[in-house]
C-alpha cells in the first residue's frame, strides 16, 4: 500500500468503534500465517486476539484452506429460500451432535449479532405462539454484551456498555446486577437473589433470560461462578422463562469446555454460536433451539414461520469451512492446548500486579485479562505492542489476550512479556 492508501483509509473508512474526525492509527497487513500477522512495514506480529477471538486454529490452516478451495470451485453462494445443500446439512448435523442433547433445531445466521436477534425473535414468537403475548420483556445481567444491532444492543449493559447514545430509542428490558462471585471463590446465594426477586415479581412479563455463560466478554471480560448459571437455569424453569445462552465468544473450547454452559452442567433453551464457528475464515453464526421451542413456533400464528431470512443465510462456502473447523474441534487437540495456555497465562501475567496501575489480573481458560485503574491510550499502547512484535488491541481499561489454540509456549510468552512490560513501563 502507498502512503496515499493510508490517507484514503483514514479519511473515508470507518473502522470498528472509531471516529473519522479523530481516527486511530491503522497498520497494513499483507498476510497471516499460523499465529502471525505480517505488516506491510515489515514487522511480524504474534496475534494475541485471534482476530477478535475467532481464528482459534490460527491463520492459513491447510484443512480450512482445502475446504474453502473445494467448495468455491463448486458453489460459492446460493439463496437458502427453497434450496438446501450438503455443506449446510453437514454443518447442522455437526452442531446438533456437539451441542447439548436437547438442542436440535438450527437457524444459520450470518453474524453473531444476527444470531442474537434471531434468538430474541424465537423467544418472543414462542411466547406469542403459546398464547402468552404478555411475556414480551427480556431479562439479562449488567456488564453484558450481545452485539451491535438494535435488539442485541437493548440487552447490552445500558450504562457501562457501548450504546448509551441509543438509550431513548432502544426497547426497555430488565437488568439484574452482574454476578460478583468469581469461579473458584466460595459461593453465596446472595449473588443471585436480585435475579430471583426480579423473576418472582415480573415473571408474567418476561419471555427469556439472555446471558453470556460464565464469561462476560466485550462488556468487561468478567468471569463469574458457575453456580450462578446453574441456579439461573433453575429459576427459568420455576418461573416459565426461556434461557438464551450467548456463547458467541465462549463456544468451541475457549473456556476449557466445549461450551461454557458445561461448567454449570446446564443446557439452555436457545444457544447462539459464531466467531470461532468457521475458525475465523468467514462470517457465520447459528441459533440453535429445542424441539419444544421449534414446534411451538411452528404451530403458532403467522403460518408458524420463524420470521427471519438473511440474504446470505446458509452460505455454502462458509458452511463448508465451518464443517472443516468443527472437524478440527472434534479431533480434540483443544482439550490439551487450552489448559496449557491457561496455566501459562496464570503464571506469566501475575507479575503485572507489581504495577500500581494494575487493578486486577484474571485468567479463565485461554483468556488472559489485565485490568488497569484508568482507561488505556489505545494508540500509544498499540504502538508499543507493535514495536514488541505482538498484536494486542486494548479497550477501555482492559489489556486482554485470547490467542489461537495452536500458539506455542514461546509465542505466548512473547505476548505475556509484552503486556507485563507495558504495565511496568506505564508507571
Amino acid at each position: 500500500m502507498q502512503a496515499s492508501d493510508f490517507e484514503f483509509d483514514k479519511h473515508h473508512i470507518w473502522h470498528p468503534y472509531t471516529s473519522l474526525t479523530k481516527p486511530l492509527p491503522t497498520y497494513g497487513v499483507t498476510r497471516a500465517d499460523g499465529v502471525y500477522l505480517f505488516l506491510e512495514s515489515g514487522e511480524q506480529l504474534v496475534d494475541g486476539m485471534s482476530s477478535w477471538w475467532s481464528a482459534i486454529h490460527g491463520y492459513n490452516h491447510p484443512a480450512l484452506n482445502a475446504a474453502a478451495h473445494q467448495q468455491i470451485d463448486t458453489m460459492a453462494h446460493v439463496m437458502f429460500g427453497g434450496i438446501t445443500h450438503r455443506p449446510a446439512i453437514e454443518l447442522c448435523k455437526r452442531l446438533i451432535t456437539l451441542t447439548p442433547q436437547s438442542l436440535d433445531a438450527v437457524f444459520l445466521a450470518d453474524s453473531g449479532s444476527i444470531a442474537v436477534e434471531v434468538a430474541i425473535k424465537m423467544a418472543l414468537q414462542f411466547q406469542v405462539s403459546r398464547g402468552k403475548a404478555q411475556k414480551h420483556k427480556l431479562a439479562t445481567i449488567r456488564q453484558g454484551y450481545h452485539g451491535d444491532t438494535f435488539a442485541a444492543m437493548s440487552v447490552c449493559d445500558p450504562v457501562n456498555g457501548m450504546h448509551e447514545l441509543f438509550t431513548g430509542v432502544l426497547p426497555q428490558h430488565i437488568f439484574a446486577s452482574a454476578p460478583k462471585i468469581k469461579p473458584g471463590d466460595t459461593w453465596c446465594n446472595s449473588d443471585i437473589q436480585e435475579l430471583h426477586n426480579i423473576f418472582k415479581e415480573q415473571h408474567e412479563s418476561i419471555a427469556a433470560l439472555i446471558l453470556e455463560p460464565i464469561v462476560q466478554g466485550a462488556g468487561g471480560m468478567r468471569f463469574y461462578h458457575p453456580e450462578y448459571l446453574r441456579q439461573a437455569r433453575e429459576l427459568c424453569d420455576e418461573y416459565d422463562i426461556l434461557l438464551i445462552a450467548d456463547e458467541i465468544a465462549t463456544g468451541f473450547g475457549r473456556t476449557g469446555k466445549l461450551f461454557a454452559c458445561e461448567h454449570a452442567q446446564i443446557s439452555p433453551d436457545i444457544l447462539c454460536v459464531g466467531k470461532a464457528l468457521t475458525g475465523g475464515y468467514m462470517t457465520l453464526a447459528a441459533t440453535i433451539t429445542t424441539r419444544h421451542v421449534a414446534d411451538t413456533i411452528g404451530n403458532g400464528p403467522g403460518g408458524g414461520n420463524l420470521m427471519h431470512g438473511p440474504t446470505f443465510m446458509g452460505n455454502p462456502l462458509a458452511c463448508a469451512v465451518a464443517c472443516a473447523s468443527l472437524d478440527l474441534i472434534i479431533q480434540g487437540d483443544w482439550q490439551y492446548q487450552v489448559p496449557a495456555i491457561s496455566a501459562q497465562l496464570q503464571a506469566e501475567l501475575k507479575p503485572c500486579l507489581q504495577s500500581s496501575l494494575v487493578a486486577d489480573v484474571r485468567v479463565f481458560g485461554a483468556i488472559g485479562v489485565v485490568e488497569m485503574h484508568e482507561p488505556i491510550d489505545v494508540a500509544a499502547a498499540q504502538k508499543q505492542f507493535v514495536a514488541a512484535g505482538v498484536w494486542i488491541r486494548p479497550f477501555g481499561k482492559l489489556l486482554y489476550i485470547m490467542p489461537p489454540y495452536v500458539i506455542s509456549p514461546e509465542e505466548l510468552h512473547k505476548l505475556t512479556q509484552a503486556i507485563c512490560a507495558y504495565c511496568l513501563s506505564a508507571e
